[in-house]
């Protein structure tokens, strides 16, 4: 098995921008989902209300990042002084906040009023001692470090799309950082722990999905096939700690290096059983 495709994710809910090589973190993938709108209060948006994020390109530049959106583009820097306590599901986080011109200019963007924010190094965030053992450091992604995702499923899934008669649909509906090149589709409920270039990464829980995985992630347009009707049949979890159709894993690196395309992805451990499922008829 190897890796045959890497993404970033620079603002959250924003566009991936793909890599062919990332410096791994314990936090995850360098440059992933350190920028974030916020509510005015600082709740956190996503695609999820908000589906205009995914014509977002955002780019690191310079300690700050560059935004473009149908021809507007805008450079922000961050002051570390200035700062707003900000919430991600349950995560409380003190992060970086853009001055009130972006942030003018972006609830232009919008039509709403927003705000930016920066996970700086400043900010802490850690999450998942449940599920990891220890609480694990993250940005602003929605759960864990980095998110797994096989070939070979997202062929499944799409082959029940097509009997289905709706569209097949790209990996990109699915927001992955790391894709791993494996024909078995699922074979990753199994795999409990990954090396890739000598980095270790633990497979603690499933990703549960939703909404987004239904809209274009370029125009943001909820169009083509819709995965979680094709999930539904083969996928929904039947474990109450995770809820809903299930497709890829969260994972928590053990340690830091650099991860290429084209780098052997290999099972450390094995679990002994897969995640329960529920059983349910085509349709």
């Amino acid at each position: 098995m190897e890796v045959i495709g890497i993404n970033i994710h620079p603002l959250k809910s924003g566009r991936a921008v793909p890599q062919t090589a990332v410096k791994v973190n314990l936090d995850g993938l360098a440059g992933d989902r350190r920028f974030m709108l916020v509510e005015p209060d600082g709740r956190f948006i996503t695609q999820r209300e908000l589906q205009a994020l995914a014509q977002v390109e955002a780019r690191h530049a310079d300690g700050g990042v560059h935004l473009r959106m149908n021809g507007e583009e805008l450079s922000v820097r961050f002051d570390p002084d200035r700062r707003l306590d900000v919430r991600v599901w349950s995560s409380d986080v003190n992060a970086a906040v853009a001055d009130d011109a972006a942030n003018a200019a972006l609830s232009g963007w919008f039509g709403r009023p927003v705000k930016l924010v920066h996970m700086d190094e400043a900010a802490e965030r850690f999450v998942g001692a449940e599920w990891a053992g220890t609480a694990a450091p993250v940005g602003f992604a929605d759960g864990f470090p980095v998110l797994i995702t096989t070939t070979g499923s997202l062929a499944d899934l799409n082959r029940t799309l097509v009997e289905k008669g709706q569209e097949p649909v790209g990996m990109e509906r699915f927001r992955t950082n790391i894709l791993i090149d494996c024909q078995e589709p699922w074979e990753e409920d199994l795999w409990e722990s990954l090396e890739i270039a000598g980095i270790a990464f633990d497979l603690v829980k499933p990703c549960a999905r939703c909404i987004m995985t239904t809209q274009d992630q370029v125009t943001g347009e909820r169009i083509g096939g819709n995965p979680i009707q094709g999930l539904a049949e083969k996928r929904m979890s039947a474990d109450r700690r995770v809820a809903g159709v299930l497709f890829g894993w969260n994972a928590v690196p053990r340690g830091e290096g650099t991860v290429r395309l084209g780098d052997e992805a290999r099972i450390i451990h094995r679990r002994a059983e897969r995640w329960p499922m529920k059983q349910r008829p085509a349709r």
